[in-house]
């Protein structure tokens, strides 16, 4: 019974973040300034200097692409936390995430997000 469960849950965690499973289109936003240093959902402190951000449903260490559809960039970021809150959003992102896709001025954009595999620096 034991092998069944953890075959069970490894499939499960594999498949919340499989490329070929899992997109959005949606508004994204950007945590404020008051947030760096608090906990996040996971336990981590947040910082806004990292490539992080919080999805409702996803794995917690899920990679996620998040590209900006009013000007085409992207960032892979890491979920560590929950949210957002706020209706209509579906990705809550850390301000060094929102500088690269050109997020921080505007505060919101409609942005696709596409779970990712074996996204390592660089590529």
């Amino acid at each position: 019974m034991k092998p069944f469960l953890l075959f069970s849950f490894l499939t499960l965690f594999l498949f919340s973040c499989s490329r070929s499973l899992y997109t959005e289109t949606g508004v994204a936003s950007w945590y404020g300034d008051d947030f760096h240093g608090k906990k996040t959902a996971n336990g981590e402190i947040f910082s806004k200097r990292k490539l992080t951000a919080a999805h409702k449903t996803l794995n917690f260490n899920c990679m996620v692409k998040v590209t900006n559809l009013d000007n085409g960039k992207s960032v892979v970021v890491r979920i560590n936390d929950r949210g957002p809150f706020v209706k209509g959003r579906i990705i809550d992102l850390s301000k060094k995430a929102a500088k690269k896709i050109g997020l921080i001025k505007s505060g919101t954009a409609k942005v696709k997000i596409v779970a990712v595999e074996n996204y390592k620096k660089g590529k």
